[in-house]
């Protein structure tokens, strides 16, 4: 039988995991919730917010969820340990494997210095307030400097993802985080709204002069949730069989026309029907 993977965010910007899921495994059956009557999920108390995570991984645990991916920097921040406690499926954040794949896909990098284990971590202000990164970082033997970018998730909302308000901000939080930084090679995407601006991110680098490898946690979440469905290397074989189509069904609790429009930019796709659901308050 085909595994249900179910990918969880407080709105659009897990849709970036769930694009890089689809191709691999392809043959899945995909749920997605975007708990978007609730969010922003940063302005709440880690205990509402382990709450929130909480209902929404019953919600899709009832639906068939074979593992759940929560593609949600705050969630993975504040609310991972609760759920892995609770669940009696598997749960990836985006966080570990995010820092994992730091230096991992790095040889064809020209960018990349092996010597150097300092990490530059963009992402919103209630992911760098958690430190999460940080101390998922030392955990691997690398230093973090979190730089808290509040504008950019808006923006890229916005559908702004190549505009010049959106460079000039990008600019202002890149020079403001190398200088307190100067030395880092690697920057890691810690929002799943980021990849959508990654070109700029990369040109912006390029016009301070500081080209940097960059980490899209959101790919890396995906390569973990791929590994865990299809079998670890170290596993003799998968528990699921993989089909070739997969479908996918929608789940939103708040403004199913918003989330349909602004969500295929963020999948690179039109989305499908959005079923509303109400999880309470």
């Amino acid at each position: 039988m085909p595994p249900t993977i179910a990918v969880f965010d407080s709105g659009f910007g897990g849709l970036t995991v769930l694009r890089q899921l689809l191709p691999l495994v392809p043959g899945a059956r995909y749920l997605y919730l975007g708990d978007t009557a609730r969010l922003p999920y940063g302005a709440k108390s880690r205990q509402t917010i382990a709450r929130y995570a909480l209902s929404s991984a019953a919600f899709l645990l009832s639906q068939g969820a074979d593992m759940l991916v929560v593609a949600c920097n705050t969630a993975s921040a504040l609310a991972l340990d609760e759920l892995e406690s609770t669940l009696p499926i598997p749960v990836i954040g985006v966080i570990e494997p995010g820092v994992k794949a730091v230096g991992a896909p790095c040889l064809d990098s020209e960018t990349w210095d092996p010597s150097n284990p300092s990490v530059l971590v963009l992402a919103t202000s209630a992911t760098v307030q958690s430190h999460a990164y940080s101390r998922a970082c030392a955990a691997h033997g690398l230093v973090a400097y979190e730089k808290a970018c509040p504008l950019l998730v808006p923006l890229v909302e916005e559908g702004w993802v190549d505009h010049p308000v959106t460079a000039e901000v990008l600019r202002i939080y890149l020079r403001e985080a190398l200088a307190e930084a100067p030395t880092v090679s690697t920057l890691v995407l810690g929002c799943t709204h980021y990849p959508l601006i990654k070109p700029l991110i990369q040109r912006t680098l390029a016009e301070l002069h500081h080209p940097m490898h960059i980490v899209d946690s959101a790919t890396a979440t995906a390569h973990a949730a791929q590994q865990v469905i299809l079998g670890a290397p170290s596993q003799t074989a998968s528990p699921f069989e993989v089909g070739s189509q997969p479908t996918c069904t929608f789940y939103a609790t708040d403004s199913i026309e918003k989330f349909q429009r602004l969500g295929s930019n963020f999948l690179g796709q039109p989305l499908p029907e959005v079923h509303l659901i109400d999880l309470g308050g």
